[in-house]
């Protein structure tokens, strides 16, 4: 597999060649690697970028090499190209490819929402070590994730008709950062102004939002994830994802060590860096 790397450490692509039905298709995905140890893969969730991992990323690079991604059509990685669907038995195997073109194999790997459920994927066809997943996607009932796809879409309708200098003047007060991130925040106000910019542009940039969307309206994740350590957390106050779906997910992969998040949102790296780095380094040890 050829595959062409460019940019400095800290922030990077690869381009590497994916299967499809109209034969071989290029992919670029942009990524962040720091640290030394086993592999760790980092993966975001819908509508994301891979700066979610930051609150986590300097204590996991400690002990991990690790890997975080913009998934294809998110945050810098461009779109999928013609051909490429965005589904799980597309972007699994994208991921593995991303693996391969990065010279690592069976990695350990956590994710959130989206990027939980692609880490159990990568998990149920052994093509990772370990498996994290925070809030993942996949365990809701028809009424659940009806709630949080309108909920998304209604976040990306806002942030697509926001201009820039509103979205600049709202995040500079906590007040301000709440009304825009408290969907997927326990604790909106602490972040930072310039990181709910930046996040709200990856909201409404995202190429791959409504094909990813569209793409999950049937999924359900119902297998095991047998031979593995296998972790899932969610948080307390995750308003997107609702906790309860937690038991869902113990039900259908019962060798899995269901973890509280307490205080946490959707997005936990944010509200509890530390103890979620400690759930991922537990699991990958």
């Amino acid at each position: 597999m050829a595959a062409r790397v460019a940019g400095a450490a800290e922030a990077a692509e690869v381009s590497f060649s994916v299967d499809s039905p109209r034969g071989p298709r290029s992919v670029t995905v942009s990524y962040q690697r720091s640290g030394t140890g086993a592999p760790l893969l980092l993966l975001h969730g819908i509508g994301h970028h891979r700066q979610a991992w930051d609150p986590v990323v300097g204590i996991l690079a400690a002990e991990r090499d690790v890997i975080a991604v913009d998934l294809p059509g998110f945050g810098a990685s461009p779109a999928l190209p013609d051909g490429l669907a965005y589904d799980l038995s597309t972007v699994v195997p994208t991921l593995h490819a991303l693996c391969g073109a990065l010279g690592v194999e069976r990695p350990h790997v956590a994710g959130n929402s989206l990027g939980g459920l692609l880490a159990l994927e990568l998990g149920r066809e052994k093509l990772v070590r370990s498996v994290t997943a925070l809030s993942p996607a996949g365990f809701w009932s028809e009424a659940e994730r009806r709630y949080a796809f309108s909920t998304l879409r209604a976040m990306h309708g806002i942030a697509r008709r926001m201009p820039l200098p509103m979205i600049e003047r709202l995040s500079r007060s906590a007040v301000g950062r709440t009304a825009l991130t408290s969907t997927i925040y326990a604790h909106p106000g602490h972040r930072s102004p310039e990181a709910v910019v930046a996040e709200t542009l990856a909201l409404r940039e995202a190429t791959g939002f409504h094909e990813t969307l569209a793409a999950g309206r049937d999924v359900r994740f119902r297998d095991d994830v047998p031979g593995l350590p296998v972790t899932v957390a969610w948080g307390t106050r995750d308003r997107l994802l609702l906790r309860r779906q937690g038991i869902r997910a113990k039900h259908a992969i019962p060798g899995a060590r269901l973890v509280r998040l307490p205080g946490c949102g959707h997005v936990p790296m944010h509200d509890d860096p530390a103890r979620v780095a400690r759930v991922i380094l537990d699991t990958s040890r």
